[in-house]
């Protein structure tokens, strides 16, 4: 089980990335559009700069959803692979039946 601060952060990042994804988008196409003028990109620049760090979808990490483990993630299944051994073996998992030989 992770701990509970590295959880919690992870959530303040997502709700971060939520909340200024648009503002991000506006001065990333700004800065991309080689149309505008120079002042006018590096304006936008600055201001992608005095966003939050955490508000960058980046800094996100992927953990699963049962432990909070960030290695050994399935994504499409959301949770890590020791969560997945133990559902399976459970037979909590459809279709998912531990091997032993």
């Amino acid at each position: 089980m992770a701990k509970k601060s590295m959880i919690e952060r992870e959530k303040k990042r997502q709700k971060l990335v939520d909340q200024y994804a648009t503002r991000r988008a506006a001065l990333k196409a700004i800065i991309k559009d080689e149309a505008k003028p120079m002042e006018e990109r590096f304006r936008a620049s600055l201001k992608l700069a005095q966003l939050p760090r955490n508000s960058s979808a980046t800094r996100l990490h992927n953990r699963c959803q049962l432990t909070g483990r960030p290695h050994a993630y399935y994504r499409k299944l959301k949770i890590s692979r020791i969560a997945l051994r133990e559902l399976g073996s459970a037979g909590l998992l459809p279709g998912v039946v531990k091997s032993s030989w």
